[in-house]
């Protein structure tokens, strides 16, 4: 009973997506929604965008093994990733009206940074969107009590995702997010009433956590621990600012003031809902405590939907597993689009001699298949966990694209040498400190970082600026 739900919630959702592709007339309506959102829509796709996989079986999961400290990167860090950009950030990117954040790059340092940048972005999104297709093949699983395998589900998953995805863009994204996120809520919070009805209450599973040493948030006084602290933080908080999903929430709001504001709210919104579902699964050490044990032995990440179909009624089960449902299908569509609009516009598009808006709109309708049949081989292929495939996926654009973003934003010396220098000791000391330098005091990650800011100075300072004046940036950028 419970599969034929979840196939009917499924099918109606997907409906839903594939009408909103009638919106969909040229690339900019793929990709942006017409630069038309509004402030509920907007907030609506900034939350459920990032409330997926890892935030519902990921963070949880991590939470049990590894207390408020090992978590530091998501909720933490991407909540106030999300508060930078609203600050910081969507004003001067909005007031561009550029399509793709590659497009910033191009402007301010030229193709060559573009190109690595757009590279470098599409690279991170393999672990992001390949994390929910595996928990959609998860669910999948659970809910046919196994008749379908995990492997299936993925291939389900994706294939259905892609379909609106496909023909709706960032339309049918921003729509399905909208009615999603009202779904994931209602859902999750009336699981929260029926397992504290349970445990005794809020405050009973709070003591719980804090007399097992889970509320814990700062590391051990160590170098070592202090570092790893500070990456992890970094990680999710910095390099998730130059992304193409975050980047299209902001380019889709109707008006400056929305990008702004939604962008803040939904990084609010995303940080005080994340601890529902951790409060659901650690609920699950008082109610069956004998499961949760077997099960952080095994795959700890299925402990809330197992709790929820051995504890809970029918009902219950099924707004579970449709808030569940409709938080991965936000994700993936969302994450599936980006990366496949970036390398689109600011890779594919060079081949073709000024291609009109409908050959782009089909380019990035055979991108997004192309990509989705990757992140699927990927999911299908890993060993690593939600909530690490997640947290590793931003460690490529920490390294080589905040820097260049911020700095070509806010410092006047930044020019297409610095843009490139910042790109590449970025990347290549990240690199060669994973290779060389494995369990290194200082993580490869900030290595990098420090490698970047250092390429960055290099190029506004010690670069004469008659040089830059005399084209040599220019030529340097054409080669």
């Amino acid at each position: 009973m419970l599969l034929w739900f979840v196939i009917a919630y499924w099918v109606i959702s997907v409906g839903i997506g594939l009408l909103t592709a009638l919106k969909v007339k040229n690339a900019t309506d793929f990709a942006a929604a017409g630069h038309s959102l509004p402030m509920p829509i907007v907030t609506a796709t900034v939350f459920a965008t990032w409330f997926g996989a890892e935030a519902v079986l990921g963070i949880p999961a991590t939470f049990v093994k590894e207390g408020l400290g090992g978590i530091v990167a998501d909720p933490f860090g991407s909540s106030i990733c999300l508060i930078l950009v609203g600050l910081f950030f969507a004003k001067p990117l909005y007031h561009k009206k550029f399509l793709t954040i590659g497009d910033f790059y191009r402007e301010k340092y030229g193709r060559s940074v573009e190109v690595l940048v757009t590279l470098c972005i599409g690279v991170s999104y393999l672990g992001w969107v390949s994390a929910q297709i595996m928990a959609l093949g998860l669910v999948f699983h659970v809910v046919s009590d196994g008749a379908i395998s995990q492997s299936t589900g993925m291939l389900i998953g994706s294939g259905s995702v892609l379909i609106y995805t496909l023909f709706g863009g960032m339309w049918a994204v921003a729509i399905t997010d909208f009615l999603q996120m009202i779904i994931v809520v209602v859902g999750l919070l009336y699981i929260g009433h029926e397992l504290s009805a349970m445990t005794g209450g809020v405050m009973t599973v709070v003591n719980h956590a804090d007399a097992a040493g889970l509320l814990k948030f700062f590391p051990e006084n160590n170098p070592a621990a202090i570092l790893a602290f500070i990456a992890a933080l970094l990680t999710m908080m910095l390099g998730s600012i130059p992304q193409q999903d975050v980047f299209q929430r902001v380019t889709s709001s109707k008006t400056v003031g929305i990008a702004q504001s939604a962008a803040i709210l939904g990084g609010i919104l995303y940080f005080a809902f994340a601890f529902v579902p951790m409060y659901l699964v650690y609920s699950g050490t008082l109610i069956d405590p004998e499961m949760v044990g077997s099960l952080l032995e095994t795959d700890s990440q299925l402990i809330l939907p197992q709790l929820i179909l051995k504890h809970t009624p029918l009902f219950a089960q099924i707004m579970f597993f449709g808030a569940l449902l409709s938080a991965l299908k936000s994700c993936a569509s969302a994450t599936l689009l980006a990366p496949s609009v970036s390398f689109s516009e600011n890779i594919i598009k060079d081949f073709f001699d000024h291609p009109s808006p409908k050959k782009m709109l089909s380019i990035m309708r055979i991108t997004v298949v192309v990509f989705a049949v990757i992140v699927t081989v990927v999911a299908m292929n890993s060993q690593l966990s939600i909530f690490k495939m997640v947290e590793n996926a931003y460690k490529v654009t920490l390294v080589g694209a905040f820097i260049p973003l911020v700095f070509g934003i806010y410092w006047k010396r930044a020019n297409p040498i610095g843009g490139l220098l910042s790109l590449t000791f970025g990347i290549v000391s990240w690199l060669l400190a994973e290779l060389v330098l494995p369990g290194f005091i200082v993580p490869a990650q900030l290595l990098g970082l420090l490698a970047s800011l250092a390429g960055m100075l290099i190029g506004g300072f010690l670069i004469p600026q008659e040089f830059l004046k005399k084209g040599l940036a220019r030529r340097i950028d054409q080669q």
